[in-house]
């Protein structure tokens, strides 16, 4: 082995030394228990060539441990992130120690890789502060599946040539300094500190443009954008350039539709007929696809219409790969929009009617925002006869919606009627018309009818999360929920705005999105399993943490005032999400307040909200694999998961293996959703916009393995009477041995990115 060759940094060559080799390894697991130096080696050296170069060896190290995480071994995981550690400094820094943080600053801005304002806004003594705070320890911490996706997405690097400019704790360390720059000179270090010491100890996790963009001149950091489009060509023009400003910002797409006339309806008075809403909706896909997202992918976007569109039938199989590229849409995903009404119809046994838009235009404000009206109306149109229409049964509709959302995994539900009447808005002012790409975030917005429209709306929403697992007990809501909410608060003044509705939108109502995460490695360390779990535990902690959210924003808007629109939300009349949710969920678990919520209301009454939104659980894959986390509030697929991304295969560990590897209900061992649903329905009674809930189920548990349809429309049923807002993915097992995602859907065209990688955004 010592008779081979390496290849230096510098481009000398000179002889492979096994002995400074083995001190990388053995500084890579000293205090891990379970680990071994000399595995790693022996796994490592049947690798090694004549002519490699330092870091072809490094990545064969880092490769090597990470092929030893297992069940039995999981611990290999903390000794292959801290190769990539290594591997890091030595690009980043040219040796292992960093650099003073100010010289890493200095010469990131002459590399043109920060934010120059960096050394204009902290003097040279609160550099010196900041350096003592930073602790480069921690990225020890890091797991393989941390490590791989900071070098991969999050820190600061040249796309081109691949090299990296810094370190993690140095990237959190500087978000925060950008975040809390704004702030008066006497407190600002202070907040820096703490969200510093918040995010690098995994108590909070950050969005991907926030970790990838924040300190660098890149100032676009909003997660999820709300695009709604008119019936008129200027409107649908405009929306489409809309659409490609934001999804080569990185940012995750949701299209609202629903206006858009039906084919065959009459245009100019009768001189012509429309083509119908296939052709447009093509043209918002060439849209999405025309960007890429950071180079690495094309955009991604959920386009949502109503149920009771008169080309509902074709537009629910536009998914699929059972017709032609003429008559299918597939690099798009679809909301399809219910409320009351429908679901009394499929209860009922009758008919839904379907309309074009244009024909009932007195339906569309009702529709999401007063049931009572809505049905008046709908009835009406249902009798008149100079009304084109068409009517389908209820069921033959349900079964053709479940069918595909069964087949493609990619279809998804949004009852309107929850989003307003559950949500932060008042409906009468502004109005919920639609959600996101991920089903989460229920924000007003309004057509645009060109690209500077100063009377349409697009709205934004800027995500975060709170890790369940390292907190203590409810109170220990309060800190996180301060920081995250006076972080994301100040990001909203900070970042740039590409179009002028977004902007004035967002200034306007300046909401955010603050989710959760390792909630599966919460519930297994307070012995609960998805089956049967403690909702009257779920349903304190749930409360605590929207108290301390709402809390937060209450006093910031004391400091610095209430959001332009604060009259607009319910929250300027005391009311909240807990006011608001469906009392059917007094089933699953008594009422039972702990917080002191008529002192907040008052609060409210009289000095506003900052922020209109403020909670939403998102998808959130990348994150949870940064802060060591179960997934959102999924549960895992296993023990050890194999996460397929771009940067490879990556193993992740649920947390604390060892003691709790009998504790965690892995999500195919359930028989089904229902106990997650439950869940889903205590939380979402706390949350002013939605939950990116997801129903999986596996063939397994069920009689000739086939699912039931009967199963299905009784756990769609059960979610609407709970109050649910929207639905996320459709998973099915399909017996493989393999621990990794689930597979494609059979319908999904492969060429399209799955899961995590669907939105750089939202997942976090």
């Amino acid at each position: 082995m010592s008779d081979i060759s390496i290849v230096k940094r510098t481009g000398q060559k000179e002889a492979l030394d096994l002995e400074k080799l083995h001190k990388v390894v053995f500084y890579s697991c000293e205090g891990v228990s379970g680990v071994s130096p000399s595995q790693v080696e022996l796994t490592s050296h049947i690798s090694f060539s004549e002519g490699m170069t330092t870091s072809e060896i490094q990545e064969t190290l880092i490769k090597a441990a990470a092929d030893l995480i297992s069940e039995e071994t999981p611990n290999y995981q903390f000794v292959a992130g801290r190769l990539i550690t290594y591997h890091l400094r030595k690009e980043a820094y040219g040796q292992f120690e960093p650099p003073l943080l100010i010289d890493i600053v200095k010469h990131n801005i002459d590399a043109g890789m920060y934010d120059k304002l960096l050394l204009d806004w902290y003097d040279e003594d609160e550099w010196k502060q900041l350096e003592k705070w930073i602790d480069h320890s921690r990225d020890e911490n890091y797991t393989y599946a941390a490590m791989e996706q900071f070098r991969g997405k999050y820190l600061v690097q040249d796309r081109y040539t691949k090299k990296i400019f810094e370190t993690p704790q140095v990237a959190l360390m500087l978000i925060g300094a950008t975040l809390f720059h704004r702030y008066p000179k006497d407190t600002r270090m202070k907040w820096v500190k703490d969200f510093y010491d918040s995010v690098s100890r995994f108590e909070i996790s950050l969005p991907t443009p926030v970790m990838a963009g924040v300190r660098t001149s890149v100032r676009q950091f909003s997660s999820c954008v709300l695009i709604e489009s008119g019936d008129s060509l200027d409107s649908i023009n405009a929306t489409s350039a809309a659409i490609v400003k934001y999804v080569s910002k990185r940012a995750g797409i949701g299209i609202g539709a629903g206006h858009i006339r039906s084919i065959g309806s009459s245009i100019n008075g009768g001189h012509a007929t429309h083509t119908g809403v296939i052709p447009f909706y093509k043209h918002f896909q060439s849209a999405v696809r025309s960007c890429s997202q950071g180079g690495v992918r094309g955009g991604a976007a959920t386009l949502y219409y109503p149920i009771w569109h008169m080309e509902v039938e074709d537009l629910l199989v536009l998914k699929n790969n059972k017709g032609t590229e003429d008559n299918r849409i597939r690099h798009l995903d679809y909301g399809v929009q219910f409320n009351r009404l429908f679901y009394e119809r499929l209860i009922e046994g009758g008919d839904i009617t379907l309309f074009s838009p244009s024909d009932v235009p007195e339906l569309i404000e009702p529709f999401y925002t007063d049931m009572d009206k809505f049905k008046e109306l709908y009835e009406t149109a249902e009798r008149k006869t100079s009304i084109r229409k068409k009517k389908v049964p209820a069921i033959d509709l349900f079964s053709s919606f479940m069918q595909e959302r069964k087949d493609t995994g990619r279809i998804y539900l949004m009852n309107v009627d929850h989003a307003n009447d559950h949500g932060s808005f008042r409906p009468d002012l502004a109005p919920i018309k639609q959600s996101n790409l991920c089903c989460e975030i229920d924000l007003p917005t309004k057509p645009l009818e060109n690209i500077d429209d100063p009377a349409g709306e697009i709205s934004l929403c800027t995500l975060a999360a709170i890790n369940w697992g390292n907190i203590k007990d409810p109170s220990g809501f309060k800190k996180p929920a301060e920081l995250l909410v006076r972080a994301l608060d100040e990001l909203l003044d900070y970042q740039d705005y590409p179009v002028l509705a977004a902007e004035r939108s967002t200034m306007n109502r300046r909401p955010l999105g603050v989710g959760i995460i390792n909630f599966a490695y919460w519930m297994a360390k307070n012995d609960m399993t998805y089956t049967d779990p403690n909702l009257e535990m779920i349903d304190e902690w749930a409360e605590a943490w929207s108290y301390y959210l709402i809390q937060a924003s209450n006093r910031l808007a004391n400091e610095k005032g209430s959001c332009k629109l604060n009259y607009q939300t319910k929250y300027s009349q005391g009311i909240c999400p807990v006011d608001t949710y469906k009392k059917d969920v007094d089933e699953l678990v008594p009422h039972k307040p702990k917080m002191n919520w008529n002192k907040l209301k008052t609060a409210l009454k009289s000095n506003g909200i900052r922020n209109s939104t403020l909670m939403a659980l998102m998808p959130s894959e990348t994150s949870s694999q940064i802060s060591n986390a179960t997934n959102g509030i999924e549960p895992p697929r296993a023990l050890v998961s194999i996460k397929q991304s771009k940067h490879g295969v990556l193993k992740q560990v649920v947390p604390s293996i060892h003691h709790l590897k009998n504790k965690y209900e892995l999500l195919w061992d359930q028989k089904s959703p229902k106990g997650y649903l439950n869940i889903c329905a205590v939380l979402q009674k706390y949350v002013d916009q939605g939950i990116s809930v997801n129903t999986s189920y596996n063939p397994q548990h069920f009689e000739d393995e086939k699912i039931p349809f009967s199963v299905l429309l009784t756990d769609l049923i059960q979610f609407y009477k709970y109050g649910g807002k929207q639905l996320y993915y459709f998973n099915t097992f399909d017996g493989a041995t393999d621990e990794a995602e689930e597979p494609a859907h059979p319908y999904v065209n492969q060429d399209e990115p799955l899961e995590e990688e669907e939105c750089e955004s939202c997942v976090l």
